[in-house]
């Protein structure tokens, strides 16, 4: 395993650190004011306009669908590596690594104006990798253009949903059609206007294996029936900037099925295939959130005074500088050979490394930012620094695309079986 940066990788870095020094970081107060003004003003799920200027500044310097790495062994179709060919920078998820780390310095701006941000980007992959050529035309395309944006609609208020086979909504086949009813929630991105397509998980066949119930269909957002019911907050945060979290009711909606994505029964598998890729990207961001954290609380520790000396005099502040550098590397290890395995064994063969980033670096991006909030006072919960957003995000990130207790329950299963036989 190296780890080196090739040539590849460090050109990208260079270019991808000066847009985030010359554009991003000064957007981040524009943001902030642009995104106030609109809520004030009703329009709070309207894009910033500013938004739509990095994207175009991105897409100048050649910094556009970076995530859109080619599969590892046994993981790509035909269609998903042409599709990363002519619309991807050709990346393996090994180069993309320390690329996300970077746009997860700013979280809110950064993902979006390299059209790489979440769910976009997991529902792109599954798209490119299931989807028919129609749906390749009609959702992939735009998408990958940075024209819509789309949602992914798994996780339901009435059911534990880490277990997918309890998902409950009903997709029904009814001739040339399904007609889909049931609810979901968090679903990320749906509250933006642009919303046009909602890729939808539930039941084809209730009494099937239960791996085998679940289907994915194609829901463009203004389908008659489909009804969001209102906006989800993430510990008071409304995340607009994001595109917001969705609570959808589907009555009655109709759609061709020739939206059903793959084969009836696939979702499960799907679902997985889509979140794998999904959960390293999250991870390589926290890691860069993390580092941000770290910069601000040893800046904060230099510049403010207590009793008579800096704050970074003090043992304590000491201990948890000390502490933040070696999580912060250890999960940068692990992410990295995670994203080495994905690129020489496939995505299968990395489940293990998938699931242990997964475990551990939310975890570790939630206590360094926890440090650096702690070393702020007032200022750390406040609107004026990043580090209350960030927290949220990390903690909620210990669920999302699974919990750690299914995930650990996963490792040890599968670590306990050389043992069983």
């Amino acid at each position: 395993m190296d780890f080196g940066y090739d040539a590849r990788t460090e050109e990208l870095r260079g270019k991808l650190n000066e847009f985030m020094a010359d554009q991003v970081y000064p957007a981040e107060p524009v943001l902030a004011e642009q995104a106030a003004r609109a809520e004030s003003d009703g329009r709070a799920w309207q894009r910033p306009p500013v938004v739509d200027e990095l994207k175009a500044a991105a897409r100048e310097r050649g910094l556009w669908n970076l995530f859109l790495t080619a599969r590892g062994p046994g993981e790509g179709q035909d269609q998903a590596a042409r599709i990363a060919a002519e619309h991807g920078a050709g990346l393996t998820n090994l180069q993309y690594a320390p690329l996300a780390e970077i746009t997860g310095r700013s979280a809110a701006l950064a993902p979006e104006a390299l059209n790489c941000s979440a769910p976009d980007t997991g529902n792109m992959e599954l798209l490119a990798e299931f989807g028919t050529a129609e749906q390749v035309e009609r959702w992939l395309l735009p998408l990958l253009d940075g024209r819509i944006r789309s949602a992914f609609c798994m996780t339901e208020p009435d059911v534990a949903s880490s277990d997918a086979s309890n998902i409950a909504t009903s997709i029904v086949r009814d001739g040339d059609d399904y007609v889909i009813n049931g609810r979901k929630w968090w679903s990320s991105g749906a509250m933006d206007p642009r919303c046009a397509l909602l890729i939808v998980m539930g039941k084809t066949d209730p009494h099937g294996e239960p791996h085998r119930q679940q289907s994915m269909i194609c829901v463009p957002a203004d389908t008659p029936g489909v009804r969001i019911r209102r906006s989800m907050r993430v510990f008071g945060f409304t995340d607009a900037t994001h595109g917001g979290h969705a609570e959808i009711e589907f009555t009655d909606v109709r759609v061709p099925a020739a939206n059903l994505i793959g084969g009836e029964g696939d979702g499960f598998a799907i679902a997985q295939a889509r979140l794998g890729p999904g959960r390293i990207h999250h991870c390589m961001r926290l890691i860069g959130a993390a580092e941000r954290a770290l910069e601000l609380l040893c800046r904060r520790a230099t510049g403010r005074v207590a009793w008579g000396r800096p704050l970074a005099d003090q043992g304590v502040v000491q201990d948890w500088i000390a502490e933040s550098r070696v999580r912060i590397e250890s999960a940068r290890l692990l992410v990295l050979k995670t994203a080495w395995l994905m690129d020489t064994v496939g995505n299968k063969g990395a489940h293990t490394e998938i699931q242990a980033i997964k475990i551990a670096v939310p975890s570790m991006a939630e206590w360094v930012i926890d440090k650096a909030i702690q070393a702020h006072g007032g200022g750390g919960i406040s609107q004026d620094f990043p580090l209350a957003a960030s927290w949220a995000a990390a903690r909620s990130l210990r669920f999302a695309d699974g919990p750690d207790e299914v995930h650990k329950r996963s490792l040890a299963r599968r670590e306990l079986r050389r043992y069983r036989t």
